[in-house]
Order: C-alpha cells, then sequence, then structure tokens
C-alpha cells in the first residue's frame, strides 16, 4: 500500500508519499485531487467537516488542544460552514463569533485550501474511505512519546528537532527544499504521512466521535 501525507503551500500542496518499502517521495501538486492518485490513504492537515451555527466548535480540535499544552495554538478554531463562505476577513471573523470564538487572518487565509478539501470530499464520496484529516503537531508529540514539542518549526532548532524524530521513526529524507513550498511545509507534510502509515495500519489514534459527522455527511475528527 502505498500512503501519503498534504499539507497546503502557496502554490499548491506538498505530498510525502511513502511506498511499502519505505521510499519516500515528496514533492509538489497544484491539487489536492492530484496528491490523491494512487493511494490507499492520505492524511491531510486541513479541515474536514464543518459545523453549523450554532452548534459549538468541534469535539476533535477541543481534544486536540487538550494534548497540547503549551501548543495548543497550533490548532486553529475551524470556520463554521456559513463563515466559510464569506469573501472578507471581517465578514468571516463576525459570523464566527456566533459561535464565541473569533477568526485570525492566517486561519481566513487557509479558506481557498478548505473549500478545495470540502468541495473535492463532497464530490466523490469514495474518498472519506482514503482521506482523512491530521494534525502535525499531534504526529511529533506522538513521535516524541506523548509530549508537545515545544521549538518554532521554522527556527533552526526547531526544524532540526523535527527532523531528528522524523528520522527515529523511518521518515529519514535529504529533501530540505522544493519550489513553492517552504521548509515547514514539507516537515508538515512528512509528519502526515507517518499518520497515514497508522491509520493504514489500525494503529492511529481518531479525536472526536467517530459518528459524528457535518451535514453533509463529512467526518469530523482529527487522526494521529
Amino acid at each position: 500500500m502505498v500512503v501519503g501525507g498534504a499539507d497546503g503551500c502557496r502554490t499548491g500542496w506538498v505530498i510525502c508519499r511513502r511506498d511499502t518499502d519505505g521510499t519516500l517521495d515528496i514533492r509538489v501538486v497544484k491539487t489536492l485531487a492530484e496528491a490523491c492518485e494512487g493511494l490507499s490513504t492520505l492524511a491531510v492537515d486541513m479541515p474536514i467537516g464543518f459545523v453549523d451555527v450554532p452548534r459549538p466548535p468541534r469535539a476533535c480540535e477541543v481534544e486536540a488542544r487538550k494534548l497540547l499544552p503549551g501548543k495548543a495554538s497550533s490548532v486553529f478554531p475551524t470556520p463554521c460552514r456559513a463563515a466559510l463562505a464569506c469573501t472578507t476577513h471581517a465578514e468571516a471573523n463576525a459570523l464566527s463569533k456566533t459561535m464565541g470564538v473569533g477568526l485570525n487572518r492566517q486561519t481566513f487565509h487557509l479558506f481557498p485550501k478548505m473549500r478545495e478539501v470540502d468541495a473535492l470530499m463532497r464530490a466523490d464520496r469514495k474518498l472519506q474511505s482514503i482521506v482523512y484529516e491530521a494534525h502535525p503537531e499531534l504526529a511529533f508529540a506522538r513521535m516524541n512519546g506523548g509530549r508537545p514539542v515545544l521549538s518554532k518549526k521554522r527556527q533552526p532548532d526547531g526544524h532540526a528537532e523535527r527532523r531528528k524524530l522524523l528520522a527515529r521513526h523511518g521518515f529519514k529524507t535529504k529533501v530540505d527544499r522544493l519550489s513553492g513550498a517552504a521548509r515547514d511545509d514539507i516537515l508538515d507534510a512528512i509528519a502526515v504521512c507517518r499518520t497515514a502509515t497508522l491509520i493504514a495500519a489500525g494503529k492511529a489514534t481518531c479525536l472526536g466521535p467517530t459518528d459524528e459527522r457535518d451535514r453533509h455527511g463529512l467526518p469530523m475528527n482529527i487522526w494521529f
């Protein structure tokens, strides 16, 4: 089985594929649909499933923050579905506040990627057995014995610490630069690829009720 991990980048998606012999193939693709091709399991660092106002936040992200003391802010509040349709940060933020939490600009800038994932998953329901939501900081914490990695991944020490963790768990690579992607995008794609291997092996942990779905039938879980 070939599994993969995907993380959004400025030119599309960084995809890390892991073959049955452990070989890693890391590249940038324009669409998530391309990233899915030929994979049995894909873990993606992007929300899947959106709540409707006035429902509370997704249970999976609430649980994720509790598992990442000192790093909880890395789990961005997922917008409600109505906010996802907004074209300005001000409008999206106002709608999000009806759920009791504001929406930062960093999350708003991820809206195009969120819409892409949402449209893809809704158009092809078979992908629900292939594509899973993951979070790289949860993946790194699992590799680190359950302890969040508190160093900043964009700094040299944080980057080096995460590369060592990945290598220790069988994900050693010399790829450190890709056109159209930042170094931390590459790290995150590899990290969630490791999550995909755990999902495929039946060893991953699922956050949130396994039967919790949004009104379009999309699951609302985070795996690590």
